[in-house]
């Protein structure tokens, strides 16, 4: 069945206190928008429309950095939920299958329940997404009447009776895209707010003897994010499901509530992850690797047997073959390391290729910046750079080749060749008494003076 996705994302969230769009939030290193997307683009949409509002502009970018086909349209006067999906009229003018209209602050619905909504919708005119509430509070409550959705009632107009039903509203709702519009074409404003009621369509649609059911989800997945605090609680338990799935894929987590995850980590069986790593997104760990503690990794990519850190840091671009070495305070950006290649202690690698079992000493910098533009370092295969050498690229070192201790290469070096790059030891006897007491005489001074 063709689908299209509707996502309002138009909220101020003036609970949240913050210039940025509520949506615009980060969960798992994400805007919760790409949370929704993503929940989403699982259904194969033929259309994706972004509703947005406040702060259009950054919501638009956000939405197409993630998906460059979405469509972002702007609800210029926040007028309610119904007011805000048909502004995705125009977007959807000539689509005739099936629309499914979410929400950007609510990260947590499933990409299986969303295909369950598409389902039931081939065989109804309205689908609403339900869930029983362990406490219903001042929800939406949905009565259903031999499989049948007959109304919403809101807490504040409803009986003793509906008050009891525990199965309430989430708000999500599938539709066929132009039955949805004459829908919500009828829906009115009279109400304390002066809004405009999406929920308001199933009495409608009741009214006018259209089928109405409903598909049940977790309460878990409607959870939406509308302070700080809800905020920190989503990512508690984001980080805790992420954990669990990763421990039940084969992944060994020592002390899992010290891992954070991003919404996108790819980590492979058998691979063990030590305490207080953190994952930023666009991270691929291929199986058998250990990421030991203190590490924090981002858009990059692991391969099998590799062993990084402790406290190591890998940057977007980081590209590690099998068997390779990270060790202690060593930064990779941009770089691809070679199979079996080491780079152990205290060192940045940055904008350059390494071939396989080369060795680069501690404290050895890739200059890869000269204050305009990026440069490349090439080193080959089984190479060794000295401790504390300096690379100032552009700058090419051949197979085999090595670089003494202390040195500033800025030139090319052949294959098995060795470059020195750096001034002669000069010793003077008895200079540094001297200087010693010259220095202490002058401190005196000093203190004398003030």
């Amino acid at each position: 069945m063709t689908t299209a996705l509707i996502i309002l994302a138009a909220g101020k969230g003036t609970r949240m206190n913050s210039d940025l769009p509520k949506v615009l939030h980060p969960l798992a290193g994400a805007p919760l928008l790409v949370h929704a997307m993503q929940a989403g683009a699982s259904l194969e949409p033929a259309h994706t429309v972004v509703v947005a509002g406040h702060g259009a502009e950054m919501v638009r970018k956000a939405a197409l950095t993630h998906d460059e086909t979405a469509v972002v349209v702007e609800q210029t006067e926040q007028l309610g939920t119904g007011h805000a999906t048909a502004q995705a009229r125009a977007a959807l003018a000539d689509f005739d299958g099936t629309a499914v209209v979410i929400f950007g602050d609510t990260p947590f619905v499933r990409s299986e329940t969303l295909a369950a909504m598409v389902e039931a919708q081939s065989g109804n005119d309205l689908v609403v997404l339900g869930f029983e509430a362990a406490d219903p509070g001042r929800y939406g409550r949905l009565v259903v009447q031999d499989d049948q959705l007959e109304r919403i009632v809101e807490f504040k107009d409803a009986s003793e009776a509906e008050r009891a039903i525990t199965l309430c509203n989430s708000g999500v709702v599938a539709c066929n895209a132009n039955l949805l519009f004459k829908l919500i074409d009828a829906v009115g404003n009279d109400n304390a707010a002066g809004e405009y009621y999406l929920t308001d369509i199933v009495g409608i649609a009741r009214a006018r003897d259209l089928s109405a059911t409903v598909v049940t989800c977790a309460e878990s997945e409607t959870l939406g994010i509308n302070t700080r605090a809800e905020l920190a609680s989503a990512e508690a338990a984001f980080q805790s499901n992420a954990r669990a799935r990763a421990v039940d894929d084969g992944v060994t987590l020592p002390a899992p509530e010290t891992v954070h995850f991003a919404f996108d980590t790819v980590i492979g069986r058998d691979t063990i992850v030590e305490p207080n790593v953190v994952f930023g997104p666009g991270v691929t760990v291929e199986s058998g690797a250990t990421i030991r503690a203190f590490s924090h990794l981002e858009g990059c990519h692991v391969a099998r047997g590799a062993i990084i850190g402790p406290y190591a840091r890998l940057r977007p671009g980081a590209e590690l073959s099998e068997n390779t070495r990270v060790g202690n305070f060593v930064e990779i950006k941009n770089a691809q390391i070679g199979e079996g290649s080491k780079v152990n202690h205290l060192s940045y690698i940055g904008d350059a290729v390494l071939g396989a079992q080369t060795n680069i000493g501690a404290g050895t910098i890739t200059c890869n910046y000269d204050g305009v533009m990026k440069h490349r370092t090439e080193i080959g295969d089984n190479v060794f750079i000295g401790s504390n050498t300096m690379l100032v690229a552009p700058v090419h070192i051949g197979d085999g080749a090595m670089t003494g201790s202390g040195s500033v290469i800025t030139s090319d070096v052949e294959a098995n060749a060795l470059a020195i790059a750096r001034a002669p030891q000069v010793e003077k006897p008895g200079t540094a008494a001297k200087l010693i007491q010259i220095l202490k005489a002058k401190k005196a001074k000093l203190q004398r003076g003030s």
